[in-house]
């Protein structure tokens, strides 16, 4: 990711540092590279070494000064927390030591590897048993957008692919879909390259091919081991994470010397993108989504796929894109394809920002298909519903893993923000929207699964809406700790350009309910992958409302004293957060700052 192909997306690279990467790292690894920077290092094995920290999608690794050899200094698979240390440290002077960033990174060690033990815990979730199918219904007067939504969400729950279009509707620009997407392996550059895994699959994902020793174990094509076999494995793994060592915290020391140094916003930007994404892999309809079909190409095959063709391809499809009298049809099903596209290759995600046409045809279809859910009524609302999910799902894909490409903030700082301005009041709506037009589809008779589905779409794209809203916070905060005069997209000016909006309390009222509804005793599963994001992005909203405005902090307060006193607690967030989400701890910590500052609020209120 430091380079791809011509452009590079370090705003001053180190040449001898970078040509130092692309030699030493497998290709997979390279592109993914975010950062690197020049700190003072400590850690149990370096004490106050000038190196080179270089932060890629799932790793810190160290590298000498000058560069010989890259070490991986911890996974963020296993950090716990990443925090700014104000202090002064003794081992600099003068305005190193004034100006210096101290990072501390908490990670939990590895285990010592038991021999001989290895291959069984690799495949452990391997044996996750497919969702049971939804009753199949008729639901008449649903246009075919509608049929297309639901036979999406058919095949997702049944754990195969998103829809594939056939060969005369699927776009010319992009003749094989998988033709978009290079490989998610990363892999420690002094370790041999494993098994290649099925197309877009992330490092250990669970639908990795299978080893030899999984093919003697008769492990199914459905990646479900036999019940007795599985319930042995169960209890070797139990036995063996009994038996083998035990974890402890360390803790990794950064001191960037540089008063510019935007190491600690990539560290806590990677390791966002990373908690989420390893919290969704663990669902299997997620990795249905990232998986390729059993026909794709193999790995080694789109390693040769070049950033030329890769634009080349994003460039035809974006031409269909904005062709003029495009049907509503046609347009959704470009959608899917840039959606899907854009979910499977970081590439094209950083292509999308270098040119504004594409970014600046989905606000404008954002804006106008809220306005028609407003105006019309029926089977079309749940059509404009439905476009205005997938607009702003393609929106929020386009955030991920794009922190260090420049043209994404000189694109939304044009024009003093014109265009983040515009996406920002367009994602908007009124929670609400469909209760009032509950009287009319009375009135037209329209069934009660039709009237169901319609909350189901103005459910999901409030989500979706929730979703684009943090990606967009996370630049905001990325924002608010730089220096430079010219980047003023901070936190606070987004809640200011939201402040005019006649939905924007209620909206936020509805993510605050969620939080709420999601932790009371009403819901007393453990909540899924997906949930469990979506829990942790909206505690980073509440947080951000209540920490940088005024108006939506004190509605907070005034609306929801009583719930975040009584209904939102600790002990029941771990109670329902799985131990084993990669997202739980942290969002435990968010939910934390949030009680804290509504219990400092209200102690001020009642002495003042």
């Amino acid at each position: 990711m430091a380079r791809t192909g011509s452009g590079t997306l370090l705003s001053r690279p180190n040449i001898k540092l970078d040509s130092f990467l692309k030699r030493n790292t497998e290709r997979t690894v390279y592109e993914r590279i975010r950062a690197y920077e020049p700190c003072v290092v400590i850690s149990e094995t370096v004490n106050k070494v000038y190196m080179h920290v270089v932060l890629s999608d799932e790793r810190v690794y160290l590298t000498e000064y000058p560069p010989r050899t890259l070490t991986t200094a911890c996974c963020f698979r296993r950090v716990r927390d990443i925090e700014l240390v104000n202090d002064l440290p003794d081992f600099l002077r003068g305005k190193d030591r004034e100006l210096c960033q101290h990072i501390r990174i908490t990670y939990v060690t590895e285990k010592p590897a038991r021999k001989g033990r290895h291959w069984l815990s690799r495949d452990q979730r391997a044996g996750l048993p497919p969702a049971a199918p939804p009753s199949r219904r008729t639901i008449s007067s649903i246009s075919l957008l509608l049929h297309l939504w639901l036979l999406t969400r058919t095949h997702s729950e049944r754990g195969t692919e998103e829809v594939h279009m056939s060969a005369p509707t699927r776009s010319a620009s992009c003749p094989d879909s998988e033709t978009l997407g290079l490989p998610g392996v990363l892999q420690p550059p002094s370790q041999p390259p494993s098994t290649p895994l099925s197309l877009y699959s992330p490092t250990s994902s669970p639908t990795s091919p299978l080893s030899p020793s999984d093919q003697r174990l008769n492990i199914s094509e459905s990646g479900q081991l036999p019940r007795r076999i599985g319930s042995v494995l169960s209890r070797l793994l139990r036995r063996d994470c009994e038996s083998g060592g035990e974890e402890r915290e360390a803790e990794l020391h950064l001191y960037a010397v540089s008063h510019t140094s935007r190491l600690y916003l990539h560290l806590q930007s990677s390791w966002n993108s990373f908690i989420i994404r390893s919290t969704l892999l663990l669902d299997p309809l997620y990795r249905g989504k990232c998986r390729a079909s059993s026909d794709s190409p193999p790995v080694n095959q789109l390693s040769a796929i070049s950033w030329e063709r890769t634009a080349h391809l994003y460039g035809q499809l974006s031409s269909e894109l904005l062709q003029e009298e495009l049907s509503v049809e046609s347009l959704y099903l470009l959608l899917q394809e840039l959606r899907t596209a854009a979910h499977r290759n970081v590439a094209l995600r950083r292509l999308f920002w270098k040119s504004s046409e594409v970014c600046v045809f989905l606000v404008q279809t954002l804006e106008e298909s809220l306005h028609g859910c407003q105006s019309l009524s029926g089977v079309h609302t749940a059509d404009q519903l439905l476009l205005s999910s997938l607009i702003v799902q393609t929106l929020a894909i386009m955030f991920r893993e794009t922190e260090v490409e420049p043209a994404r903030l000189s694109l939304l700082s044009a024009k003093k923000g014109a265009l983040a301005s515009r996406m920002l009041l367009a994602l908007i709506c009124d929670p609400e929207l469909q209760t009032q037009n509950q009287s009319s589809l009375t009135d037209c008779e329209v069934s009660c699964s039709l009237l169901t589905l319609m909350f189901a779409l103005l459910a999901e794209y409030l989500d979706a809406a929730g979703s684009l809203l943090f990606e967009l916070l996370l630049l905001g905060y990325e924002a608010s700790r730089c220096s430079s005069a010219d980047n003023f997209l901070s936190v606070g000016w987004i809640l200011r350009v939201l402040q005019p909006h006649p939905h924007l309390t209620s909206f936020i009222d509805y993510q605050a309910q969620q939080v709420v509804l999601v932790l009371s005793d009403l819901q007393e599963s453990f909540l899924s992958p997906a949930q469990s994001v979506l829990l942790f992005q909206r505690c980073r909203l509440l947080l951000a409302c209540l920490q940088y405005n005024n108006q939506l902090a004190q509605h907070l307060r005034s609306h929801f004293r009583e719930e975040f006193r009584y209904f939102v607690k600790l002990s029941c967030a771990e109670e329902k957060l799985p131990p084993h989400y990669p997202i739980s701890q942290p969002t435990l910590r968010l939910m934390e700052r949030i009680l804290t500052l509504h219990i400092i609020i209200e102690k001020k209120n009642k002495c003042g």
